[in-house]
């Protein structure tokens, strides 16, 4: 094991310099990447968002096309239902009447 120096000589001063520098670069390239990657990553996850959400407001308008659908055929069949019941009264009626 090497000796521990007492006195900080300008050549040890210089080598200490140039390794806290050398470790600040590499620090600062891996941030970059670091940034690059989720920069990336983030544009990938807001498209496969947008892409989820217009398939839902697809799916939402197909939704309300059929349930405007639907409430067209309740409204026709329950107008159906009323006109018969009524033409079932109003013959029910004629027949009453004209028996008497």
């Amino acid at each position: 094991m090497e000796a521990v120096r007492d006195e900080w000589t300008d050549p040890r001063l210089d080598d200490l310099n140039q390794r806290v520098d050398s470790g600040f670069k590499e620090t600062s390239r891996e941030f970059q990447a670091l940034r690059l990657e989720m920069r990336t990553e983030f544009i990938a996850v807001r498209s496969e968002v947008a892409a989820e959400f217009a398939s839902v407001r697809g799916e939402i308008a197909g939704l309300r096309t059929e349930m405007a659908a639907m409430n067209r055929t309740l409204i026709q069949v329950g107008a159906g239902a009323m006109v018969t019941m009524f033409v079932g009264f109003a013959a029910t009626i004629a027949t009453v009447l004209t028996q008497s």
